[in-house]
């Protein structure tokens, strides 16, 4: 893709990386333990020795993890005892970072500091075109929020854990990205490129999209109501739908980037479609248990995700990317 030091970076991004995110299970869950429904100490310690591998520490995860709507857990300053007050040496400097006049703290680079400045202008894109979008039919762009985090972070839709990919919660309508996905999504995923990178942003964008429009609150209780119904299936099939709208939007707005900012370069697509199928729901169920089990689909067959990302960007129009309306067989 096209990008200079230029090009704008959206400012909408808040950057939690390095920082120490919440250890809890969404919702301040607790882990049984023993008796019925319990789990056994040797399941426990092999849980336990794969949360110290991300870095984890089971202990606070069992008391759980200072759920209840808390936000980062500060230690308290310890109460110094007091002491004789030294004498003052009016001569004395104190520089002190952050002062006017101070000694500003240098900022340690990170690694993925250029892969972070990809993302803000890839942001930066979103909002260009889908405000231009929103426009054209008389409605407000209210722009989303992207959080940059390492390994755990806290949303309102509970702990977002780097296991979980990049995902967007519609209930503080933040897009939330651990950057070592991208590092999965070349080697496990065989999805190189700086385009497959933006697709992903692209596609949380989407479900913004999706919420603002009031399309995500709908299809929110359509699934609740199959799923008091005791009808998974049709539930998932519901959210497939969703996912797959959202592939839509992304080559959507892709058409129209390119045609306002001209941003592809040759294989930029190729890149995408490649991202597209290679994190369909088949793909990933032969990886990880060998086989594939269709009902179980919660974003869409790797067909499936090329298809739609394919028929947005060919339109460029909002009108072409309605999922729900067409039949099982032209899905």
């Amino acid at each position: 893709m096209r990008y200079d030091e230029r090009d704008r970076e959206s400012k909408n991004v808040e950057d939690r990386r390095g920082q120490r995110g919440p250890v809890g299970l969404p919702g301040g869950m607790r882990i049984p333990i023993g008796g019925k429904g319990g789990m056994s100490l040797t399941t426990l310690l092999i849980i336990g020795g794969i949360m110290l591998l991300f870095g984890i520490n089971p202990l606070e995860v069992l008391m759980g993890g200072g759920g209840g709507g808390r936000g980062f857990d500060v230690p308290q300053m310890p109460r110094m005892e007091q002491q004789r007050r030294p004498t003052a040496n009016p001569g004395q400097k104190y520089d002190i970072p952050g002062l006017p006049g101070g000694r500003q703290s240098a900022r340690v680079p990170r690694a993925d500091d250029e892969m972070a400045s990809f993302i803000k202008k890839v942001l930066a894109d979103t909002e260009d075109v889908w405000k231009r979008v929103f426009q054209s039919f008389g409605k407000r762009y209210d722009e989303p929020q992207l959080v940059l985090f390492s390994r755990a972070t806290r949303t309102a839709c509970g702990t977002g854990l780097a296991q979980m990919g990049p995902f967007y919660c519609p209930l503080d309508r933040k897009i939330y990205i651990d950057l070592n996905f991208y590092n999965e999504l070349k080697r496990r995923f065989d999805a190189p490129g700086d385009f497959a990178q933006a697709y992903v942003v692209a596609h949380e964008v989407g479900h913004h999209v999706q919420t603002l429009l009031g399309i995500a609150g709908k299809v929110q209780e359509l699934k609740q109501r199959a799923m008091s119904r005791g009808r998974k299936v049709e539930a998932n099939q519901i959210q497939v739908r969703m996912e797959l709208q959202a592939d839509c939007l992304s080559g959507v707005w892709s058409k129209l980037n390119h045609q306002l900012n001209n941003r592809l370069e040759p294989g930029d697509i190729e890149e995408g479609l490649n991202a597209a199928s290679q994190i369909g729901d088949d793909m990933i169920q032969k990886r990880t248990q060998g086989h594939v089990v269709p009902d179980a689909f919660t974003h869409g067959s790797a067909a499936q995700r090329v298809r739609w990302f394919k028929q947005g960007f060919q339109s460029g129009q909002m009108q072409d990317c309605d999922t729900f309306n067409v039949d099982e067989s032209r899905l």
